[in-house]
């Protein structure tokens, strides 16, 4: 008697092979990971999205939380460089990163009790568009003019999806914290436009 083994094998669904629509929210919804625990979901927040890291890398701030006691600058005097820096065009970061390194100020939050983006969100200086989703949506417009040039870039191209993904991702975030209108959307053919405006 003769015993014979069939063996299946399923091949997965590659990222090309996907349709155009799943670029978007139902991407988002694969790389979401959930934990029922008592009949209650637990969503966990954003880690790595496209890699098998855990996302536990961390800045680990002193535990005083008072301003250095090398600091000879008063809290409006700090305020008013503040909307300085942001009226010339500085992002959020870049305001931190020169305060950092050139006048000794590690933490803004220790000395005004308020993060940079909220001392400009009172003066009406705050950026229009969250600055992370900024990057993003250039990155995407500066893959999109490179797969103009090289529509062969397969590698580029899927890249490309990765990146909008996150764009929608943290999108979705934003118009549920209200920090983008309710009515906001991530269109490629009006992104480049975008950044244009808001440079």
């Amino acid at each position: 008697s003769f015993v014979v083994f069939f063996f299946f094998f399923f091949k997965q669904k590659t990222a090309y092979e996907m349709q155009r629509g799943l670029v978007g929210s139902e991407m988002c919804i694969r790389d979401r990971y959930q934990r029922r625990v008592h009949g209650i979901y637990f969503v966990r927040k954003m880690g790595r999205m496209h890699s098998w890291g855990k996302g536990i890398s961390r800045r680990c701030l002193p535990y005083k939380r008072i301003p250095p006691s090398w600091l000879q600058l008063s809290v409006q005097d700090l305020s008013e460089q503040i909307c300085k820096l942001a009226r010339k065009g500085m992002t959020p970061s870049q305001i931190g990163v020169l305060l950092r390194d050139s006048h000794g100020i590690p933490q803004v939050k220790y000395i005004t009790g308020s993060k940079i983006l909220r001392i400009l969100k009172k003066n009406g200086l705050a950026p229009k568009i969250p600055e992370d989703l900024f990057h993003l949506i250039k990155k995407a417009v500066s893959i999109r003019k490179h797969l103009e040039r090289n529509k062969k870039d397969i590698d580029s191209k899927f890249r490309l999806i990765l990146v909008e993904s996150r764009i929608h991702r943290i999108a979705r975030y934003y118009r549920l914290s209200e920090q983008l209108p309710a009515n906001w959307k991530y269109q490629s053919a009006t992104a480049s436009a975008l950044i244009s405006q808001l440079k």
